[in-house]
């Protein structure tokens, strides 16, 4: 006779919760990747840090970037202030992302295709009619 309980970690209160840390850890990794690979561009050029203080601030100290853009001075404060914000984007981006993809997984013929950001493609154009519901996206 087999028992067939139904665990509390089979709640979707904790499918949801645990949806949520892999689209956190998702947008997490994606952030550093980015963050690492223009430090690597940065240091090259001889210029650590220099694209996140850049855009920190265009984005905070909009009148400040003036000038040419060689000239700009790297503050710990504008690095520290971007990525913090680029780091909360990528996270809300991966949690966003997390739900479609859960979904795609669970009912692979709910009607739509996840894209991929265009992997098959250069332009993106192969994913886009099995966005809509479509019979011959599901299978």
């Amino acid at each position: 006779m087999s028992d067939h309980r139904v665990l509390a970690s089979d709640g979707p209160a904790v499918r949801g919760s645990s949806l949520y840390q892999e689209g956190l850890v998702a947008g997490l990794l994606g952030a550093a990747t980015i963050a690492i690979w223009f430090l690597v561009l940065d240091t090259v050029r001889g210029r650590p840090l220099y694209t996140p203080s850049l855009l920190g601030r265009a984005f905070f100290q909009r009148g400040a970037v003036l000038g040419a853009l060689e000239t700009q001075p790297i503050t710990v404060e504008m690095v520290l202030v971007y990525t913090w914000v680029h780091g909360l984007a990528f996270c809300v981006i991966g949690g966003m992302a997390a739900w479609p993809i859960a979904l795609a997984e669970r009912r692979p013929n709910a009607g739509f295709g996840v894209p991929s950001s265009s992997s098959s493609s250069g332009s993106g154009s192969s994913w886009w009619p099995c966005w809509w519901p479509n019979p011959s996206c599901t299978r």
